[in-house]
Order: C-alpha cells, then structure tokens, then sequence
C-alpha cells in the first residue's frame, strides 16, 4: 500500500509542477501586469521601480521558482483588479463554491444511484423507460438553459424560490455557511439542482449499464443457481461489483463539479470561485486566473488519489494483487 501511495504522490507533484508551469506562463507573458496596475500615464521610472518590486525584472527560471515556492505557502500575489491578495479572495469565495458543489454531488448520487439500479432491475417496465427519456433532457440541454428556465418557472412565475445571491449566510470563523439559515437553503436549491443535472444523468446511465453487464456475469446465474434470494443477488453481490467504476466516474465529476461550476455561478451569481474567475478573465486579472488553475488541478490530484484508494476498499481483488506485487520485489 505504502508504495503504491508514494508513486502517486510522485504523480500528483510532477502533475502540480506543470500546471504550475502553465500557470506561470500564463502569470508572465498574458497581458502585462505593470501596465494594469499603473495605467498608460505611469512615467518609466515608476513602471521600473513597479516591475523590481514584482521581481519581473529577474530571469524567468529565477521568477518560476519565486512563483512555485509562493504558490506552495498560498501566495498568489495581488489582484490586478480588486487590489487584494488572491488567497484572500479565494479563501472569501471557497465555502461557497464547496457548498455548492457538495450539494449538487450528493444530488446526484442520492437520485441517480437508485434511480440507475431501478431501470437496470425493471429495465422493461414503463417507468423505466420513462425516467431513462426524462433522463436525456440532463444531457441534451446545456447547464445555462437549465438555470435559466428554473429562474423562469421557479423564480419568475412561481415566486417560490429567489433567482441569484447566496441569501443569508452564518460565519463560523474564516468559513461562511448558508446552510445553517433557511433564506441559505432557498438560495442553494436552485443552483444545486442546475449543477447536479447532469451529474445526476451521468450516474444513472453508468449504474444502470454496469448493473446489467454485471447481471450477465457468470457468478451472477450460479448465485441463481444456488437459490439465492433476489435482494441478496442484486444489492449483495451485483451492485458492490458496481460500484468500482461508478466510484471512478463520480469521483472525477465531482473535480468537474467545482472546476466547472462557473456557468451555474455566473447564471444565478453564486458568490464562488467560478464567478470570481470569470470577472477575473473579463479584466484579465492574470494572478487571480493562475491561482484558480492551480486551486483546481490540486483538487483533482487530491480527488484521484482518494478515488484510487477508494478502489481497494471496494475490490478485494485489487488488494490481493498489490500484496502479490510487493511480494514479488
């Protein structure tokens, strides 16, 4: 196990040392940031003085480690725009986003893992057919257009839910909650809804075709065989041999859930990280956009390395393996 964890620590730095890279290239050569900040009428000697206070005037090798090592204690620098530190700002944005993504996960796995079982077992009645064409609509429409008309029907016609806004939140220390107020929980519910949609659509598709190939398997008709009872076929033994790559696609879309939660930030304007960096790409506030990139290939590294443990609690024949191959060194 130890091994097995230390090569992928070794994956995730070389990883993270990339997008470090790419994310100084984008800190470097994107816009200049000396001009930003002190504007066309600067005269050279404050735009000279301006750039060895940033360290740009050193060599770009001498400038990735600066940015490497600042990354690593959370320093991004100024926002060019709000004149802020970045960690600041992204440490003001980062509960709401979390909040939102983690409802919008548990969403998804809460509907869509029955919901997948359910049209594989009764994968000819009506109702299963039914939920699998309603299910299209999660895939066929796009995030924006879902929010959109949720705003409409919900919001505009119906009065019942507000339309954008986080809505009343709780700060306990550093971090801010909304689901601790009910104004909170009438804000969440729309967004969450949005975001899990899709989500939702994924894992009821995985489950379902994972459930039938499963059914097919030959251990599954020598259960039968043996005069097993159905719940102990289907819930014990198909759906556990399930869960291996449902764990694998979850587990990724949930990294997608927070990387790619600005379209739902920016439709309802949820006060998260997404927004934060698409106002950060209309000024072209460069620190702001390199710690965003940064910030979420961390939470993918970190995600996969919990899904690939993960994988050794759910299939013993992945633990016997890695035993073999340590023994075998």
């Amino acid at each position: 196990m130890l091994p097995f964890i230390l090569r992928r620590v070794l994956q995730a730095v070389v990883v993270m040392l990339t997008v470090s890279l790419l994310a100084f290239i984008l800190f470097r050569y994107v816009g200049d940031p000396v001009t930003i900040m002190l504007g066309q009428d600067a005269t050279e000697q404050d735009r000279i003085a301006l750039r060895a206070s940033l360290g740009l005037d050193q060599p770009a090798p001498v400038q990735f480690a600066h940015f490497v090592v600042n990354a690593i204690q959370g320093d991004f620098g100024l926002s060019l725009r709000q004149g802020q530190k970045v960690s600041e700002l992204l440490t003001d944005r980062l509960p709401a986003t979390l909040e939102l993504s983690l409802a919008a996960a548990i969403l998804a796995l809460v509907i869509g893992l029955p919901l997948g079982v359910y049209t594989a077992l009764k994968r000819n009645g009506w109702l299963a057919q039914g939920i699998l064409a309603v299910s299209l609509l999660g895939v066929s429409l796009p995030t924006f257009l879902i929010g959109i008309l949720l705003i409409l029907v919900f919001s505009v016609i119906l009065g019942w839910l507000p339309s954008y806004g986080r809505g009343e939140v709780v700060q306990i220390g550093w971090w801010s909650t909304g689901l601790l107020t009910v104004d909170g929980w009438k804000h969440l519910i729309l967004p969450a809804i949005t975001l899990s949609l899709f989500q939702l659509t994924l894992v009821l598709r995985l489950v379902r075709s994972e459930m039938l190939e499963v059914l097919r398997a030959d251990y599954i008709k020598f259960a039968r065989a043996r005069g097993l009872r159905k719940r102990t076929i289907h819930f014990g033994h198909a759906l556990k041999n399930t869960l291996v790559p449902v764990i694998t696609i979850t587990g990724l879309q949930l990294g997608g859930i927070i990387a790619f939660a600005i379209v739902t930030e920016t439709v309802f304007q949820w006060p998260g990280m997404g927004l934060l960096f698409i106002q950060a790409v209309q000024f072209a506030d460069v620190p702001v956009m390199a710690a965003y990139l940064c910030l979420i290939a961390l939470v993918f590294v970190c995600i996969n390395l919990i899904v690939d443990l993960l994988y050794f609690a759910v299939d013993p024949r992945l633990r016997t393996g890695l035993g073999r191959s340590t023994g075998g060194h």
